[in-house]
């Protein structure tokens, strides 16, 4: 089924965005703009949310369920990356620049997700209140920030493996 396709829209209130990171900060008026504002969808398991290589400027964020991240392999197998649940968001660095998704996300239990759109950002925070609108791309890098720092990790980790495995030994003095 399509995300597109008319579902019954489940809503969302200020109380459920302030326990989200992505929101941190944020005043109870904006909040509640917010949840009237920002359409809500829920997928079945082995609905794709956003796939890899496309083009779209919206993030989503998770209110309930699960979602895998994969990534297509050299030889066109897929490979999964990461999990989100309840509180993770994703999708944001196309809210920032125009490339290609850069990961394919499907769900992997019933899902209730946040559409956020660019025009959403810059309609309901940018042209409302600056403040706002600087906390959220705050909340944004933060998560972007951290999540370099574990790929950083896991990239160190991986060149020391290879180069213990590969590399001949050193040799004393």
């Amino acid at each position: 089924m399509s995300l597109e396709q008319e579902r019954p829209r489940p809503r969302i209130n200020a109380e459920i965005l302030r326990d989200i990171g992505l929101f941190g900060g944020l005043d109870d008026e904006t909040l509640g703009i917010l949840a009237r504002e920002l359409p809500t969808l829920h997928v079945e398991v082995g609905e794709t949310v956003v796939e890899e290589g496309d083009l779209s400027r919206e993030m989503f964020v998770v209110v309930g369920g699960e979602l895998e991240v994969v990534k297509r392999g050299p030889r066109g197998g897929e490979f999964r990356v990461a999990l989100f649940g309840p509180g993770d968001w994703f999708g944001e660095m196309s809210i920032l620049d125009v490339m290609p998704r850069s990961a394919t996300v499907r769900a992997v239990a019933p899902t209730m997700l946040v559409r956020l759109t660019n025009e959403h950002v810059e309609k309901l925070l940018y042209r409302r209140d600056l403040k706002a609108y600087s906390l959220l791309l705050m909340n944004i890098a933060r998560e972007l920030s951290r999540r370099l720092r574990v790929a950083d990790g896991i990239l160190g980790q991986f060149v020391s493996s290879v180069s213990d495995t590969y590399a001949p030994p050193k040799k004393p003095g």
